[in-house]
């Protein structure tokens, strides 16, 4: 049984149909993108996933259960979590504090869900040691406002960390990132799975999609253009066509590099 498995998802803003008949499984351990031009219908797909947005049609299945119509809050209290492409933090707060709020937010939601209070489980994680998993051990009691753009959004993964996730949606975590903050990122994902977690991702960051995902889905016009490993996908002629062009080396995905 797949963790994840989208069936004919479709969405309409009016006469708009951002999404058309998507299907796509994740299977639990994956590191899964999703990948294509502006406009695509990528984060669209995210915001339908997570609860944002209800699909126009189609069936939304998480761990074999039909999500399609739960609220964002209970979608995220069974988990499965994301991050948005703006990192929303507490700026007067410390990092440390931002996660203990992810925390407490994550265990009220899980709470209300299942209709009774219950304490924090000894066996999660604690904030600091979320802190310390994405690389801010040393900023750990620095004002978020203080911290550079690449650490705040490494601090926006620890709070979704916070939920525990089974299912991390990661909308365009490397935007605005330089060089050496973005291979940072991609071992920080990297090392997210090995905790058990699966994830999805969005980025336009080619050269980083195609080292750290197992499979990539492409979308154009809200439809599922092609799916596969990334070297597939690297070599699709429509997807060079609609998305890459034919130039590789620009969109770093030379086997040289």
């Amino acid at each position: 049984m797949s963790l994840l498995e989208l069936k004919g998802i479709g969405k309409s803003f009016g006469g708009l149909a951002a999404l058309r008949g998507v299907n796509l499984s994740i299977e639990k351990d994956e590191i899964v993108g999703l990948i294509g031009p502006n406009g695509a219908g990528k984060t669209t797909m995210f915001n339908v996933i997570s609860g944002v947005f209800r699909p126009s049609v189609g069936t939304i299945l998480y761990s074999g259960r039909n999500i399609t119509r739960w609220p964002m809050h209970r979608i995220a209290s069974h988990g499965l979590v994301r991050t948005f492409q703006q990192t929303e933090l507490f700026m007067e707060m410390s990092a440390l504090q931002n996660v203990r709020v992810g925390q407490h937010v994550h265990h009220k939601f899980r709470a209300d869900d299942v209709g009774k209070t219950r304490k924090q489980n000894r066996h999660d994680t604690s904030a600091r040691e979320l802190v310390e998993f994405v690389g801010l051990g040393q900023f750990a009691d620095e004002l978020a406002e203080n911290l550079p753009h690449g650490h705040r959004r490494a601090l926006g993964i620890a709070i979704a960390l916070a939920a525990s996730p089974q299912l991390l949606l990661l909308d365009e975590p490397l935007t605005g990132m330089d060089a050496s903050e973005t291979l940072e990122m991609v071992e920080i994902i990297k090392r997210i799975r090995s905790l058990g977690t699966t994830i999805m991702i969005v980025e336009h960051n080619m050269r980083a999609v195609m080292r750290c995902c197992d499979r990539i889905a492409v979308l154009n016009f809200g439809q599922k253009i092609a799916e596969g490993a990334p070297k597939e996908i690297q070599n699709n002629p429509e997807v060079i066509d609609a998305y890459l062009g034919v130039d590789e080396t620009i969109h770093g995905l030379s086997d040289n590099e």
